[in-house]
């Protein structure tokens, strides 16, 4: 495996079981709740959309196609192996869409060169984030628009699992303060996990908590579906 840049947060989910978040990202949002929600905060047709933390570019295509497709995609990503997997599907968009190494603290673009920010899982709870929010402030245009997405570990099925999971990371009131003091503007999203096979959710349960925690969670959840709760921080700047 080839080394990630420096000042990256590991993430233990994609960093390690690529397939296996290929497979979360299919079953996330199957009523289109979060996607909506994007949508209503920030409107990126005929602009420049920066995904931050791309991964494997799952959500390339999402920005750069449809009836509000954004004239330019930017995926940034810090690890080598996913950016070239980002790299590879963004070669089916086309040349509006490009694939660039970099971290949230550092982006590799001009100032003011960016209309809309989507960041899925990448700032990490808040705290200890302020150098990537700082960047953000070089590389938004005025009147831009930042979306982070992060856990709601305050409620739902899965929130219960990830406090149980990670009781030392920041609280909910912790996460919601950290944001809130700094100007972003909270949108909760009831969005949920739909899986097609039992085997699909069971192996993304396995990736996404510590091994006791995840079998725990496993022998009291039947089904493919979870309930599940993010927040949407946004910002205008």
């Amino acid at each position: 495996m080839a080394r990630p840049l420096k000042g990256a947060v590991p993430s233990p989910n994609i960093w390690q079981h690529t397939t296996t978040y290929e497979v979360e990202n299919r079953a996330v949002d199957p009523d289109g709740r979060l996607w909506s929600a994007l949508q209503s905060l920030a409107d990126w047709s005929g602009r420049t959309v920066l995904d931050l933390g791309c991964g494997t570019g799952f959500h390339l295509p999402l920005f750069a196609q449809g009836p509000r497709a954004a004239r330019e995609v930017v995926g940034v990503e810090p690890h080598p192996d996913l950016l070239a997997l980002a790299r590879r599907r963004a070669a089916r968009l086309g040349p509006a869409v490009r694939c660039l190494p970099g971290t949230a603290q550092d982006v590799p673009l001009p100032d003011r060169s960016v209309d809309v920010v989507h960041a899925r899982w990448a700032y990490f709870f808040g705290p200890g984030c302020e150098p990537g929010l700082a960047e953000l402030g070089r590389v938004v245009r005025r009147g831009g628009t930042a979306l982070v997405i992060d856990n709601d570990g305050s409620r739902s099925t899965f929130g219960a699992w990830f406090r149980r999971g990670y009781p030392h990371l920041p609280s909910p009131a912790e996460v919601e303060r950290f944001w809130v003091t700094r100007g972003w503007t909270r949108t909760p999203v009831d969005m949920g996990w739909r899986f097609g096979s039992r085997a699909d959710l069971e192996a993304v349960v396995r990736i996404e908590l510590p091994p006791a925690v995840a079998e725990e969670a496993l022998r009291h959840h039947d089904g493919v579906e979870v309930d599940y709760a993010v927040n949407v921080w946004s910002r205008t700047f």
